[in-house]
Parts: structure tokens; C-alpha cells; sequence
């Protein structure tokens, strides 16, 4: 259950930074004039859509049993031995990451709490978002991109942001694999490959993520421009 909840979850990683990753439409070297519109169109789309609201629940759904299960898994691995080796073998037994799991699923869990707070809710729950105008005022949206920009204004969010990456990078380096390990990969040609997808997948990913706070508090992309 562990690793089909984390590969579901690697799956949405794909669909949420690839929609995030529209706000780079905005860099001066692409399309200036696009204000934030190819974002807000994208978040629209996953919004508005009853297909993608359904999906939206199975994903918390998904990470509900991923975050219990990892708990679950955590608690007897700690039962089984009451206390530690008397010589510790460091990295020679298992990596940092692999024994940190917990650790690193528990800042995840509070950086996506926070984030849910400051985006979801407010587009989903609460509605007090601005909107915007787009197709000679025909088609209104909230203006998610302006509020994503007005958040990462705030150096706080911006730090507490890069540490969540950085949780879930090392969450990844050590987990992408291990997922497909628990379910019955145990070739070596195959599991060097998955190694490898999973180190690539995991810069990938994080850094687009990472960048992601830091284009707009530098203001790289500036809806208002």
C-alpha cells in the first residue's frame, strides 16, 4: 500500500509541476504580455473540471493513506527492536534517507498543510480570490497566478518553501526506487534503470519546484508587469 500511495503520488508530482510550471510563460524571453494567463487558464481547467475535482479527492485520499501508512510502518519497524545497535554502522547499513523517512514525510506533511491553507482554500473553499478577465471579458477565473506572487513575496514563505523541497528531494532519492522494490522489482538491469530515472525525476522535479518561489520573488515573472 506504501509504494502504490507514492507512485500514485510521483504521478500527480508530474501533473502539479508541470501546471505550475506554466508561470514561466510569463519570462521576459518567452511571452512578457502573457500576465500569468496560461497558469490561471491551466488552474481553471483542473478547477472547474468534475472529472479533475473527483480526482482531486482520490488525491487526498492518497496522500491520507500514504501519510497513516508511513506512520504504520515506522512504529514496528521501532517495535521490533527496543534499542539501537551498540555500534553504529552509519551508512554502511542502510543511507541517511532511507532511515529518515519519517522525518522527511513529516515536514512534507506541515509544508503541504501550509500550502493547502494559503492556495486551495482560498480557490476552492472560501472563493475570496480575485478574478480576472480573459476572451474580451467572457470567461472570468480566479487570478491564481496573482496570489501565488503576492505569497512568495514574503521572504518567511519563500525559505519555509525551499526546505519543503528540499524534504521532498531527499524523500525522493530514496523513495522513487524503494516504491518499485516493494512491489516486486528486483532485477538489477531494471532497478539501475529506476535508480537512475528516480535521480533524474527528483532534481527535475525539485528544482522546477524550487524555482518556482524564487522567479517570482525576484520577480522573473511579475503578473503585474
Amino acid at each position: 500500500m506504501m509504494a502504490l500511495t507514492g507512485i500514485f503520488l510521483i504521478v500527480f508530482l508530474v501533473v502539479h509541476v508541470g501546471l505550475n510550471a506554466c508561470i514561466f510563460a510569463d519570462l521576459s524571453w518567452l511571452n512578457p504580455a502573457d500576465n500569468g494567463e496560461m497558469f490561471n487558464r491551466a488552474a481553471h481547467f483542473m478547477g472547474a473540471t468534475v472529472v479533475m475535482r473527483i480526482l482531486e479527492i482520490v488525491l487526498f485520499l492518497g496522500f491520507i493513506v500514504h501519510i497513516i501508512q508511513g506512520y504504520v510502518v515506522e512504529a514496528k519497524n521501532r517495535s521490533r527492536r527496543g534499542h539501537g545497535y551498540n555500534v553504529s554502522m552509519g551508512s554502511r547499513g542502510s543511507t541517511w534517507m532511507s532511515r529518515s523517512m519519517a522525518l522527511l514525510g513529516t515536514l512534507i506533511f506541515l509544508y503541504l498543510v501550509i500550502h493547502i491553507a494559503q492556495f486551495w482554500v482560498p480557490s476552492r473553499i472560501t472563493q475570496d480570490m480575485q478574478e480576472v478577465s480573459y476572451d474580451n471579458g467572457l470567461t472570468k477565473m480566479h487570478n491564481l497566478n496573482l496570489l501565488m506572487f503576492e505569497v512568495f513575496q514574503q521572504t518567511w514563505v519563500v525559505i519555509l518553501y525551499l526546505v519543503g523541497v528540499a524534504a521532498l528531494g531527499f524523500h525522493l532519492w530514496h523513495g522513487f526506487t524503494s516504491a518499485f522494490r516493494s512491489i516486486g522489482v528486483h532485477n538489477k538491469k531494471y532497478l539501475a534503470l529506476l535508480k537512475g530515472m528516480g535521480y533524474g525525476f527528483t532534481v527535475i522535479v525539485c528544482l522546477l519546484f524550487a524555482l518556482m518561489p524564487v522567479a517570482m520573488y525576484l520577480q522573473w515573472v511579475n503578473p503585474n508587469s
